[in-house]
């Protein structure tokens, strides 16, 4: 979410690029990562995140989720300069509803239901059609759109101009360290971490999101690749590679009965979000507590993840904490060649970002 943020509001609204043209940096910054994949610079810059920042993402990753979750859903709004966000409208339906499915979705899960959570967005969908606060699909069927107006779109010699590589640059880093954090967060949840806190063959799901984000751009859409809402899958039972096959069967059945998915309610899938981020904050006990050179750069981490709406600047923050309170508390034998590589990116986000223009 934040690249795509990213390349709307701030590449093509706010510094006025042509959409072709971001494209074309979506595409090289894509090139770049099936590069370093391939010559496994990706795996051995995650296996050197220290544990603490691991755990830090699962955990963040689960708070953002359910932001996104309690926004979507009305129970939580944006608010206004000095109190960002309050309270949503719990006199109207949407909000009720939403509240409805959490709950039924918690007790589903409590009595140990299996697809407790397709139970209950099911169930809270129908119930927002009952009550009108979502429309029945006007149809069942459609027919898929043409990628035709996208397809081979992208401008890849205005996107290598010299005032233009820095963006590159930028979503190359915003992705590459996304992709970590929501591997790493995921595969936390899902019990795929090994005993330090790595995860075996991580080379495999990191060249498939290369490839995506390359192939995505030639279709004609902004950065693909590993997605957060994979949690969801996790707490339904998925482990293989099997269900992901089966979830793009499924996305493949929706291009032709786009009308019905359509039609489901943020209040049933925002309330699924927000379970399915409770769940994620598990590993937030093995964060050593009494350790503050461990603790606070972690902390960082989960808050800026949430609080910047942007999963990667919050590790980012990270990179650059966990290396400055291990100098400070004299522990910076354990700082490995790989986090002070960690740092350098972080910090070149941090200045090749352009902040003016959001």
């Amino acid at each position: 979410m934040g690249e795509n943020a990213f390349i709307a509001y701030t590449v093509c609204i706010g510094m006025g690029y042509d959409w072709k043209t971001a494209l074309g940096a979506v595409f090289m910054s894509g090139v770049i990562f099936v590069i370093i994949t391939a010559v496994r610079i990706r795996s051995w810059l995650a296996t050197a995140i220290p544990n603490s920042l691991k755990r830090s993402f699962a955990v963040g990753i689960g708070f953002f989720i359910m932001f996104i979750g309690l926004n979507e859903t009305g129970i939580v709004r944006v608010g206004i300069q000095g109190a960002p966000v309050r309270i949503g409208d719990l006199s109207s339906a949407g909000p009720l509803v939403a509240i409805l499915g959490i709950v039924l979705i918690s007790i589903l899960m409590i009595k140990k239901v299996p697809a407790a959570i397709l139970l209950g967005i099911v169930g809270t969908t129908i119930t927002s059609f009952l009550i009108g606060i979502a429309e029945w699909p006007s149809r069942l069927f459609s027919t898929p759109a043409s990628l035709s107006p996208t397809l081979f779109k992208l401008d890849i010699p205005a996107a290598l101009s010299r005032d233009f590589i820095p963006v590159i640059l930028v979503l190359f880093i915003l992705d590459f360290v996304d992709t970590m954090g929501t591997l790493v967060g995921v595969s936390a949840r899902a019990g795929f971490l090994d005993e330090n806190c790595n995860l075996p063959e991580i080379e495999k799901p990191l060249m498939a999101d290369a490839v995506a984000s390359v192939t995505g751009a030639l279709a004609g859409t902004s950065t693909t690749g590993t997605y957060i809402e994979s949690a969801a899958g996790v707490e339904a039972g998925a482990r293989s590679g099997f269900a992901s096959v089966v979830t793009a069967i499924m996305f493949v059945l929706c291009l032709f009965f786009a009308p019905v998915f359509i039609s489901v309610p943020p209040a049933a899938y925002g309330g699924a979000l927000v379970v399915v981020g409770f769940l994620m904050l598990s590993p937030i006990k093995d964060i050593p507590f009494d350790d503050y050179s461990e603790l606070f750069p972690a902390l960082g981490t989960i808050a800026l993840m949430s609080f910047t709406y942007n999963i990667a600047f919050g590790m980012t923050a990270g990179f650059v904490l966990y290396p400055l309170f291990k100098i400070v508390s004299g522990k910076s034998k354990e700082l490995s060649i790989g986090t002070w590589m960690l740092l350098a990116v972080s910090i070149l986000l941090f200045f090749l970002y352009p902040y003016k223009r959001i």
